[in-house]
C-alpha cells in the first residue's frame, strides 16, 4: 500500500530520531587521581565547567624536543578549554621558554601569555624559574640562557594564596610604639609593627636540576625534560588547599601527580605519549606503595 506524503514524513522523522539515539554515546565522567593516556583536549572535553582548582604544567614548547613524535599544535583550543574547566578564582601556572633560531627568539611564551589573557585569564604574576645553565642552550653569542617563564594566570582573583615565607631578612624586630611629628609641629603616637627573620619569597625561584636534584626517583629521568619536583610542590602549596583538584594537561613523567599525592591534593592528568604515560604510572605506583620522598 502506498503512503501519502503526510503519512511518510512522521515515520521518516521517527526513524531518524531512533538512529540518533543509537549512535549517540554518553561522555565518560572524569575520574580523579588518574592520568589519561590521551590528548588533553579529549580529557577536558569530559570535564564540566569550573571543576579544576589549579593547573600546573610545562608544555612541549617550540618543538625544542621530540616528545615521542608528538607536536603541540592545538594551543588556541587548549587555552579556551583550560579557562572553561578552571574554577572562579582558580590558578593556571604555565612554565614555558622560547627557542632561538638563527639569533631570533620565537617569542612563543609571550604570545601564549597574551592568548590566555584574550580568553579571559588575568595575568596575576610573571615569575622566573632560574636554573644553572647546562649545555648548548639559546644563542651562543648571547649570555648563557638559565631561566624559563612561569606565568601565573587566574580566572578572576586567586581564591587561595599561601605565599612561601623562606626569604631571610637581615634581622627581625618586635613591634613597638613611637611618634611622628606632623606638619603643624605636633606629635602623633604610632604603633609600629615588627617583622620576622624570614619574609615572602621573591618571584624568581631557583632550583638545581639534573640527576639527584630534579627528582628523587630514578625512573623519572627516562623522560627527556622533567621539571623539579620542588617547583611543582611550591606552586601546589602556593595556590591550592588540601583536598583541591590539580590538573596537568602535559603530565609527562608524572611529577605534578606525585607532588599532589605527597601534599594531600587530588589530581587529573593527560599524557599523549604511551612511553611517558608508562613512566608516570610507575612513579605513581611507587609513590602510593612507599613514601613520596
Amino acid at each position: 500500500m502506498s503512503l501519502s506524503p503526510s503519512s511518510r514524513t512522521p515515520r521518516c522523522a521517527k526513524l531518524s530520531v531512533t538512529t540518533l539515539k543509537k549512535t549517540r554515546t554518553k561522555k565518560r565522567p572524569i575520574v580523579l587521581n588518574k592520568i589519561y593516556n590521551e590528548n588533553c583536549l579529549d580529557t577536558m572535553n569530559r570535564m564540566s565547567d569550573d571543576i579544576i582548582d589549579c593547573t600546573i604544567t610545562s608544555p612541549p614548547y617550540d618543538n625544542m624536543r621530540k616528545y615521542d613524535g608528538n607536536t603541540f599544535d592545538d594551543f588556541d583550543d587548549i587555552s579556551k578549554e583550560l579557562y572553561r574547566v578552571t574554577k572562579i578564582g582558580g590558578v593556571l601556572v604555565w612554565v614555558v621558554g622560547d627557542q632561538c633560531i638563527r639569533g631570533n627568539e620565537s617569542g612563543t611564551s609571550f604570545r601564549q601569555a597574551l592568548r590566555f589573557k584574550d580568553v579571559g585569564f588575568n595575568l596575576f604574576d610573571t615569575m622566573i624559574y632560574a636554573k644553572p645553565p647546562r649545555g648548548a642552550v639559546g644563542n651562543n653569542k648571547t649570555y648563557w640562557q638559565s631561566f624559563e617563564y612561569m606565568f601565573v594566570l587566574c580566572k578572576g582573583i586567586p581564591k587561595t594564596i599561601h605565599l612561601i615565607m623562606d626569604r631571610e631578612n637581615k634581622d627581625s624586630r618586635n613591634g613597638d610604639n613611637g611618634t611622628k611629628r606632623l606638619h603643624d609641629g605636633t606629635l602623633k603616637k604610632l604603633k609600629r609593627g615588627g617583622y620576622n627573620s624570614t619574609g615572602r619569597r621573591t618571584n624568581i625561584w631557583t632550583y638545581n636540576i639534573g640527576r639527584g636534584h630534579s627528582a628523587t626517583d630514578d625512573i623519572a629521568y627516562k623522560h627527556p625534560a622533567i621539571f623539579p619536583e620542588n617547583l611543582a610542590q611550591d606552586h601546589i602549596l602556593s595556590w591550592s588547599d588540601a583536598g583541591d583538584t590539580i590538573y596537568d594537561p602535559f603530565m609527562g613523567s608524572g611529577t605534578v601527580a606525585k607532588m599532589c599525592i605527597k601534599n594531600n591534593r587530588k589530581y587529573v592528568g593527560s599524557e599523549l605519549s604511551k612511553e611517558y604515560y608508562t613512566i608516570s604510572q610507575s612513579r605513581i605506583k611507587s609513590c602510593q606503595t612507599h613514601r613520596c620522598d
